[in-house]
């Protein structure tokens, strides 16, 4: 007999988040119904399986006929149910499934019904494709071929058409290897992108913490000033003093506050060089000076930002928009051109850096500042998105609290 089989390749469809969406960079995977509902897809398997070993047989010059279940001998109708009913648990116990598949077939030889050809491929396929042991695989398919050969020399089949049924089930058991491995190394592949990034977090979270340490001690700095002066100044000039010490009380204030949001920030390392003040939103003109220079025209307008923001949503704003300019240095290239916005309301900053694509000299790279730029954004309980525009060029949009929590 000559057992034949169908595969039907599926492709899992990667799509990119919209933008705007929470994670760009995450994936849907869209999948057919043997992934969402495995149970009740392998149910239907196993009734369509004996359905069509009992109902369906070859008939003359390679050709497939009908028959009725009542022309089935009832050992091999028994013996058609039980392997049938065996795909079942193909995916939990795929060894012990091939097994009990062998023997039913085996039992049905030289009895003129040893249709189970069908089943003993998806078993194999089983196999291939869920368990962890090949070399017991590989003697799964030894042995159907044996039974298979058996078959054909037992029926007196031509030797052509046994090997070309041999070669079928030691295919069926490679495809579902093949996928296996496809599948282990995807995972792994995810494992060290999520291990990176949460190194590139933890990095990011170090430099923040670091940036943050030296806004905290300049306010200091400035109250230990403030308060000299006002001690050097209370016995003849009290007005003056209480100026001093006003500062020193806003100073303070300051810096409790960036203290706070410190404290919410895991720190890495204890590197502290670098004791000036950290940029903010009054050295951006001088940053896109800097990229002019470098090729890239570049248009800044701050809208709305009327007082002194936190230190950190300063620092933050400037260290997003630094790292979007380099990107559009690095991926568009000199002739592109990308603009700056900035606008403020009493609750938050939203910062936006777009580009016109022009100049593309290649895809994004691994995305390493996309995240620390988010994580900045998260830090301070606010947002980041960034991905490609529907007209071409890229957008990277941050919305930072003013006056929120940190995260």
């Amino acid at each position: 007999m000559s057992p034949g089989s169908t595969t039907a390749a599926r492709r899992n469809v990667d799509t990119p988040g919209p933008l705007g969406a929470p994670r760009p960079a995450e994936r849907v995977r869209r999948s057919g119904p043997f992934v969402r509902w495995p149970r009740t897809a392998d149910a239907v398997l196993a009734t369509v399986v004996f359905v069509l070993t009992t109902t369906v047989t070859e008939g003359p010059g390679d050709t497939l006929m009908t028959r009725s279940v009542q022309d089935v001998p009832v050992p091999a109708l028994l013996a058609f149910a039980v392997a049938s009913a065996a795909l079942y648990r193909r995916r939990h116990e795929p060894l012990v499934v091939l097994a009990v598949v062998l023997v039913c077939f085996a039992a049905t030889l030289d009895s003129g019904f040893a249709d189970a050809g069908g089943t003993l491929l998806i078993g194999l396929y089983s196999v291939g494709r869920y368990a962890p042991s090949q070399q017991r695989g590989i003697v799964g398919v030894v042995v159907a071929i044996v039974l298979i050969a058996a078959d054909g020399l037992l029926a007196g089949l031509p030797w052509g058409e046994v090997v070309v049924s041999g070669v079928a089930m030691e295919v069926a058991w490679s495809i579902g290897r093949r996928l296996r491995l496809r599948g282990e190394r995807a995972v792994a592949l995810q494992r060290e992108k999520d291990v990176e990034a949460h190194r590139i977090v933890m990095e990011e979270r170090t430099r923040i913490a670091r940036e943050l340490h030296d806004v905290v001690a300049h306010r200091v700095s400035s109250m230990t000033v403030q308060a000299g002066a006002a001690k050097a100044v209370a016995a003849r000039d009290p007005e003056a003093a209480l100026r001093a010490m006003t500062a020193v009380e806003e100073a303070g204030r300051e810096a409790l506050d960036e203290l706070r949001h410190l404290l919410g920030v895991l720190r890495l390392e204890a590197d502290l060089d670098g004791a000036g003040p950290q940029p903010g939103l009054q050295d951006l003109p001088r940053l896109v000076e800097q990229t002019r220079r470098a090729g890239l025209e570049v248009t800044l307008s701050i809208d709305g930002v009327a007082a002194p923001l936190p230190a950190r949503v300063e620092l933050s704003a400037y260290r997003i928009v630094q790292e979007s300019l380099t990107n559009v240095l690095k991926h568009a290239g000199p002739g592109a051109r990308a603009d700056v916005t900035l606008q403020a309301d009493r609750r938050r900053l939203v910062v936006e850096v777009l580009d016109d694509g022009a100049g593309v000299n290649g895809e994004p790279g691994s995305g390493h500042g996309i995240v620390g730029m988010r994580e900045r954004a998260t830090l301070l309980g606010g947002s980041l998105v960034a991905g490609p525009r529907p007209r071409g060029g890229y957008l990277v949009r941050a919305e930072l609290p003013i006056d929120g929590d940190a995260a």
